[in-house]
């Protein structure tokens, strides 16, 4: 697979990289462990080398999950986790102390089975903490050799700034793809500027964009779709417009629409880095085949008309999680 480098940092992984969240939480019953422990070893064998996981996916299960996977081949591999929730627990709220922040490296340090963390994002800003505080904290960990770049998730502009001059950020990892581009207008501006990389999660929306979901989906309680706004019966049939679009270029390229959604990612720059997930060996080779779809100028400004005439609908968080993004 294609290399990218995220931003300025010197961080180089594969252009496509692979989300765990969902192998142990979110969409689910959490995978059998030989079961992910097999898809993940399958992703790096087809040259994917960036795998990203959190303390709060399980809380700690998925980390000890991908630390078993990669431990063969830690030396040639690229380990995203985050902190930032209480106990590792959404539900209990922020926390970012500078001493949290230490106690969640150690711990993801066993856990991954490894001596070094590549990229340690912090999962959501925390009001309750000075951005500064953070970066400092996350500076002396990479000073002290546990971390190796720093990362920020779901961070507003201003929240950028005043982290990267303490400590550069070497990515940042926030919601994108063509059914929700919002960091269009104010973020992608300000990571090009300071030399930010961009990891996209949910580059599929969330499954919405693979074709597969209509408004006769059913999403189950541990499904954390059933809650969102977005997978209403009425929000997906107003929204099946953009799946219409996906699926005709698709069609037109001879691929699927998966991975004219990636592609359309990847075609956005060179330092944007997808991290799709998946539970299935079929759908994990489909998308990394994304990464040799090419997508010419014409079919970009096609699809970027065809956008901005959709209007969305639903929002892509409950009430209850809105507090946490854009800090």
């Amino acid at each position: 697979m294609q290399k990218r480098i995220l931003g300025n940092s010197g961080l180089e992984v594969s252009a496509l990289g692979l989300g765990c969240m969902g192998l142990s939480y979110g969409y689910g019953p959490a995978t059998d462990r030989k079961d992910a422990i097999e898809l993940i070893r399958a992703a790096y064998e087809r040259g994917v080398t960036f795998f990203d996981t959190a303390e709060a996916y399980g809380p700690g299960l998925n980390e000890e999950v991908v630390g078993e996977a990669l431990e063969p081949v830690r030396h040639q591999v690229v380990i995203a986790t985050k902190f930032g929730f209480r106990n590792g627990v959404p539900a209990e709220g922020l926390d970012s102390r500078p001493d949290s922040i230490r106690q969640v490296a150690d711990a993801a340090l066993k856990r991954l089975r490894t001596d070094w963390i590549d990229l340690f994002y912090q999962h959501r800003v925390d009001p309750n903490v000075p951005i500064e505080e953070v970066a400092g904290a996350v500076k002396e960990l990479i000073e002290a050799g546990k971390v190796g770049h720093f990362g920020l998730s779901e961070a507003g502009a201003d929240s950028i700034r005043r982290a990267h001059a303490v400590q550069p950020v070497a990515a940042l990892q926030s919601e994108y793809s063509m059914w929700w581009r919002e960091p269009e207008a104010e973020i992608l501006p300000v990571l090009e500027e300071l030399g930010i990389g961009f990891v996209p999660f949910a580059p599929l929306g969330k499954g919405f964009l693979t074709g597969k979901i209509d408004s006769n989906a059913t999403f189950g309680e541990k499904d954390f779709r059933s809650t969102v706004p977005r997978f209403t019966p009425d929000a997906l049939k107003a929204n099946q417009t953009v799946v219409d679009l996906v699926t005709s270029i698709a069609t037109e390229k001879g691929a699927t629409a998966a991975q004219i959604a990636l592609a359309w990612l990847l075609a956005q720059s060179p330092w944007i880095v997808p991290i799709p997930g998946t539970t299935k060996l079929h759908r994990l080779e489909e998308n990394i085949g994304a990464a040799a779809v090419a997508l010419t100028g014409d079919d970009l400004e096609r699809i970027d008309k065809a956008l901005a005439g959709i209007k969305i609908e639903g929002a892509r968080y409950p009430a209850s999680h809105q507090s946490f993004v854009n800090r």
